[in-house]
C-alpha cells in the first residue's frame, strides 16, 4: 500500500500559538518551506484558500518553480470563478509547473462569502452549484468539441478549451466536507475524499457513508485522506509538555479569544463533529488530542496526535487499517515540524504500510 503524505503552506508565517509573522504574503518563507516539504518526502502540500488571501494558484506556481518534484493541492472555492475560466488556469498550471504536479481541491465552504460577491445560498444549494461548477470543468478538460450546458446555477453555450491538462483523463479533484450531500457529490467527481482527524469510530463511521453513497451512485469509492496535527517528542512526557505549551499558547493568541470574531464564526458540520467528540473527552484512542481543537473553535484540522515519534505513527497506522491512505500533517512550528516529520514519521509509516501489504499479499 502506498501512503501520501501532503503538508500545508500558507502565503505567510503563521501559527495558532503565534499568529501572524509577517504582513501580506512572505516570498522567501514559501520557498524555504516548499522545499522543506521536498527534501522531508512529503508528495504534495495543499495551498490553503480564504476570504481576501493571496490567490492559490499564484503560490502555488510561485513554489513550483522553486521545487522539482512536489506537488500541490490547491484549494479551491467553485463558483467564485466561471467554471471555463477556472477550468483554463488548472490546465495551464498543470503544464507551468512541470510534470503534472497540480490537483484541485474543492471547498464549497461553510457560508457563502458575499465579501467575493458570492451568491448568499444556502449549504445545500451551494453543494448543488459545486456539482454543477465540477461537471463543468472536467467537461472542459476533456471533451473536443464545444458544449453547451443548462443547470439551476450555470447556463454556458458552446464552452471549450483548446487547453488540456498535462494529466489525462483530467487534472485530479479531492473533496472535503462531513455531511450526506458532500458524499454524493463527491463520489460523482473527487479521487480523494478529506476528512479531518476524528476518533477512529467516527473515521470509519464516514468512510462508510462514503462508501454508502458511491455503490448508490455505482461508482468506485474516493480514497480517503485525514487531517491531523502532529506533536512529537522524544519521550511521551515531553511529548504531552509540549503540547500543553501550544496549547497554552493558543489561548493566549486574542484571535481565538472568547466572543472574537473567529470564535463567532458559523460552524459546519465537521466542527460539530470534532466539538461533540471533544465533550466525550479530551483523550481518544492512541495518541489523539483534542483540546487544541476547542480552543480555536474546532475550525479546520486543529485535532492532535501526541507522542514520540513511535506512538504517533502507529496511531497514523490505526487509519491506514481503517482505509485512509493520504495524510495531511502540519506542525505548530511549521519549518521544523516538516523537517521532524520527514526525520521520524513519514519513512516509518510508508515502510509499516508496505510490511503490512506484503503480509496480506
Amino acid at each position: 500500500m502506498s501512503i501520501e503524505f501532503v503538508g500545508m503552506i500558507f502565503p505567510r508565517q503563521w501559527s495558532e500559538t503565534r499568529g501572524v509573522r509577517s504582513p501580506d504574503f512572505d516570498l522567501e518563507f514559501i520557498r524555504h518551506h516548499a522545499r522543506s516539504h521536498e527534501h522531508a518526502g512529503f508528495d504534495r502540500v495543499l495551498i490553503a484558500s480564504g476570504p481576501g488571501s493571496a490567490d492559490s494558484l499564484q503560490i502555488a506556481a510561485y513554489a513550483a518553480a522553486h521545487t522539482e518534484r512536489l506537488g500541490f493541492m490547491i484549494a479551491h472555492r467553485p463558483a467564485l470563478t466561471a467554471p471555463t475560466v477556472a477550468a483554463r488556469a488548472f490546465a495551464t498550471l498543470d503544464h507551468t509547473t512541470g510534470g503534472g504536479r497540480i490537483r484541485l481541491h474543492a471547498i464549497t465552504g461553510i457560508t457563502a462569502e458575499p465579501q467575493e460577491g458570492d451568491t448568499l445560498l444556502d449549504k445545500t444549494e451551494r453543494y448543488k452549484r459545486t456539482d454543477e461548477y465540477l461537471e463543468i470543468v472536467r467537461r472542459t478538460w476533456t471533451e473536443e468539441e464545444p458544449f453547451d450546458f443548462a443547470g439551476q446555477y450555470f447556463n454556458i453555450k458552446g464552452a471549450f478549451s483548446p487547453v488540456k491538462p498535462l494529466q489525462k483523463p483530467h487534472i485530479p479533484i479531492s473533496f472535503g466536507g462531513s455531511s450526506d450531500i458532500a458524499y454524493q457529490i463527491a463520489v460523482k467527481h473527487a479521487d480523494l475524499y478529506a476528512l479531518w482527524g476524528e476518533p477512529l469510530g467516527g473515521v470509519a463511521e464516514q468512510i462508510g457513508k462514503l462508501k454508502a453513497a458511491a455503490q448508490a451512485a455505482g461508482v468506485e469509492a474516493p480514497r480517503v485522506s485525514l487531517s491531523v496535527r502532529l506533536i512529537l517528542g522524544a519521550t511521551e512526557e515531553l511529548a504531552w509538555q509540549r503540547a500543553e505549551q501550544i496549547l497554552a499558547q493558543i489561548k493566549a493568541n486574542p484571535q481565538f479569544a472568547a466572543g472574537s470574531p473567529w470564535q463567532k464564526r458559523i460552524k459546519g458540520t465537521g466542527s460539530e463533529r470534532l466539538l461533540a467528540a471533544a465533550a466525550r473527552g479530551d483523550r481518544h484512542d492512541r495518541a489523539l488530542w483534542m483540546p487544541t481543537a476547542t480552543a480555536v473553535g474546532a475550525y479546520g484540522d486543529t485535532t492532535a496526535l501526541v507522542g514520540t515519534p513511535e506512538t504517533v505513527a502507529q496511531a497514523l497506522l490505526d487509519y491506514v487499517d481503517l482505509g485512509v491512505t493520504t495524510f495531511l500533517n502540519r506542525g505548530y512550528d511549521p519549518l521544523y515540524d516538516t523537517v521532524d516529520y520527514g526525520r521520524w514519521i513519514i519513512p516509518a509509516v510508508r515502510e509499516e504500510a508496505q510490511r503490512r501489504t506484503a503480509r496480506v499479499a
